[in-house]
């Protein structure tokens, strides 16, 4: 490996004696790497085809040749085809959750992890230069190495290993946006930088201007790199379980964060309602590891405990439906995989039919003895039900055998129904059944019930027609939303030089710094300075030779000689002033201009289809026209941004089931959508 294969000639970004930013590794050969390739190469496809069927759509409304038509429609039947078999192929990756896995997991069901957003490259260089240049006037060749760092860590972003590093690394990205926003982003014109994401479940192109879809992007990846770290952990031990919980209420909170922050973000896997059905997931795994994490140790074969992990495995059965029913409202059943919605389906079936198991566990394998408490066992039986069969009393099924062996075997019954509806839904997902480990723990689980139920079958039970009541759920250790302080990175401004941000930002425009001679009369120069960084003059004497020479009220002191004060207090600049001899200094100085530019026009709005329409100007912009001449900015004399507003801102157990083998286009045009129709006018890079 060479110092060429380093983008833009950064010889060691990491520091370390690495050549990749901490966190980062392009080149992992990994199952997930070579996943998120292959999402990166569907998206492309896609682009392409919808491209193509914009083109065709616009020419068949421009043509009154009736061959033409017959020809353009049947173009468009086979884009839209592909289109279609491009989809299945995304739904496919997205419901390739083997990959996201330990790798030594063979006894828990496996859990679903999130793909990160894919992003296209930018060239920060060309318009940051450009605007350093007429709005700081400031030589912007001085900051190549600071865009080229910039430029680095947002391509590390899109590579991010599995761990707290890498989450790290997208938040160190994410500081450094509202820097780079408050320097080059102005609220008076556009930059002519756009920022392209992917739909994670459609691979639409969304296109923003602006830093919101970037900042709401990096989010969206930081949670669902957390949803991977989760599913990743060692769930055979207690510190891989918890690392897990973690990983998934973080998750939680990041993407709630996100919610509540970006409401109008212009991609649909971004929306609320999405992101709402995203955050029951996340808790969902958590509380499914609550859950097993309480059943490592082994669950006492104890009336009280079997009860327990009853209402905990009913637990999590709850909140599955809950996902699963969000899953399948329109329109998020149009666009998340049929194999997570099957997934939560089976989940569902799968632990109420344990909570089940174990009532039923508890009513047959315990009767009622003299040294039992039958104050506590009626208590925690009365909990477990939130009604009883007719003609029942919590007191009357502990102390009658036949009325506690009834309710027992329709308690069995129940959990052999659900085990078996389990194994049909799953059958169903032809994803789902590359899922060996999944099946074999549903098919280890209805065997269970059935060796119960046939260790307590009698003749009557065909007669026996007792309805076992529905469990309530309860936990001691509800899974909660976390978010994470990682999140928040403290960073250094990259382009740190340009001055204090409170100060010199884009939001104003300043004139091109001035020439001030001062010559001292009587070491009196005139005026007085004020201020903390940088220092600005006040009080200054008409009369004086630096009014004279041009001097103002309000000026701020950029320079003194060859000494850049943007950064010193006013005891550092008067200490340089102090030092003037007989031929004076020059002072540069800069002045604030009153402007009321006009808003510009919003760069992206939602996109067809869905709840609203995705932005025009990913149809209409192509890479090739990042730098027209006709796009070469005007060097003006304004010069630096005042900011005028602050910034603050010993028992026998039982153990679960497994499987353990141990052994162009107008702005104000509709745009068309998809999957029914769009198109996309950027050439397209590779992911790595």
């Amino acid at each position: 490996m060479t110092d060429t294969l380093l983008p833009n000639g950064i010889t060691d970004s990491g520091g370390d004696g690495s050549y990749f930013k901490k966190g980062c590794n392009p080149f992992a050969a990994t199952g997930r790497s070579k996943l998120q390739n292959r999402r990166a190469t569907v998206n492309q496809q896609i682009i392409k085809q919808m491209r193509m069927r914009a083109g065709a759509e616009n020419l068949l409304k421009a043509t009154s040749n009736n061959k033409v038509k017959e020809m353009v429609l049947l173009e468009l039947s086979y884009v839209n085809s592909n289109l279609q078999l491009l989809m299945g192929q995304l739904e496919g990756l997205n419901s390739s959750v083997e990959v996201y896995q330990n790798t030594q997991e063979t006894a828990n069901i496996p859990l679903i992890a999130l793909g990160l957003k894919e992003t296209k490259d930018i060239d920060f260089s060309t318009f940051f230069k450009d605007f350093i240049l007429e709005h700081y006037s400031e030589d912007g060749k001085c900051f190549e190495d600071a865009i080229a760092e910039l430029m680095d860590l947002r391509q590390a972003c899109r590579t991010p290993s599995r761990d707290e590093a890498g989450v790290e690394l997208m938040a160190k990205y994410s500081s450094h946006l509202p820097l780079m926003e408050s320097r080059f982003f102005s609220p008076s014109r556009q930059t002519g930088i756009f920022f392209t994401w992917y739909d994670s479940f459609t691979g639409v192109p969304v296109c923003q201007q602006n830093l919101s879809l970037e900042k709401a992007s990096i989010l969206f990846n930081m949670a669902a790199l957390y949803s991977q770290i989760g599913t990743r952990s060692d769930r055979q031990t207690i510190v891989g379980l918890e690392e897990a919980i973690s990983s998934f209420q973080k998750a939680a909170g990041i993407l709630n964060h996100l919610k509540e922050t970006f409401t109008h973000t212009p991609s649909y896997d971004m929306s609320p309602a999405m992101l709402s059905m995203l955050i029951r997931m996340m808790l969902a795994q958590a509380q499914e590891c609550l859950f097993e994490k309480t059943a490592l140790p082994g669950i006492r074969n104890h009336f009280n405990s079997l009860m327990k992990m009853a209402q905990e495995a009913a637990k999590v059965s709850e909140i599955y439906d809950q996902v699963h029913q969000s899953m399948i409202q329109t329109p998020i059943k149009d666009n998340v995989p049929f194999f997570w919605s099957t997934m939560s389906q089976v989940k569902t079936n799968h632990y109420r039919s344990m909570a089940h198991y174990f009532v039923a566990s508890a009513l047959l394998d315990h009767q009622l003895g003299l040294s039992d408490d039958e104050d506590q066992q009626e208590k925690t039986l009365s909990q477990v039900y939130d009604r009883l069969p007719e003609g029942h009393s919590p007191l009357d099924i502990l102390k009658k055998k036949d009325e506690r062996e009834r309710v027992g075997k329709a308690h069995i019954r129940r959990a052999i129904l659900g085990h078996e509806e389990a194994l049909r839904v799953y059958s169903l997902c032809h994803h789902l059944n590359k899922l060996q480990v999944l099946q074999d723990i549903l098919r280890a689980s209805l065997q269970r019930s059935l060796n119960k139920s046939g260790e307590n079958e009698d003749d009557e039970d065909f007669s026996d027609y007792t309805e076992a009541p529905d469990i309530i759920s309860k936990t001691e250790h509800r899974a909660e939303m976390e978010f994470p302080a990682t999140t928040k990175v403290k960073v250094t401004d990259f382009f740190q030089r340009l001055g204090p941000l409170s100060v010199f930002s884009a939001k104003q425009r300043w004139t091109a710094p001035r020439t001030i001679q001062l010559h001292p009369e009587d070491r009196d120069l005139g005026f007085t300075l004020k201020g903390e960084s940088p220092v600005h003059v006040v009080s200054l004497d008409p009369l004086c030779p630096a009014a004279a020479e041009g001097l103002k009220e309000g000026d701020y002191i950029v320079a003194v000689g060859d000494t850049d004060s943007k950064w010193m207090a006013v005891s550092d600049v008067m200490r340089l002033l102090k030092d003037v001899n007989e031929e004076g200094v020059a002072i540069q100085v800069v002045s604030v201009m009153d402007s009321n530019p006009q808003m510009p026009t919003k760069s992206a709005t939602f996109c067809g289809n869905l709840p609203k329409t995705y932005s025009m100007i990913c149809l209409a912009y192509d890479d090739d026209d990042k730098n027209p001449k006709s796009r070469k900015v005007t060097k003006k004399s304004s010069f630096l941004n005042f900011g005028l507003k602050n910034r603050l801102k010993s028992a026998s157990t039982l153990s679960l089931p497994t499987a353990d083998h141990s052994g162009a286009l107008p702005w104000n045009k509709p745009c068309p959508t998809f999957p029914s129709s769009s198109s996309y006018n950027h050439n397209d890079s590779a992911l790595y």
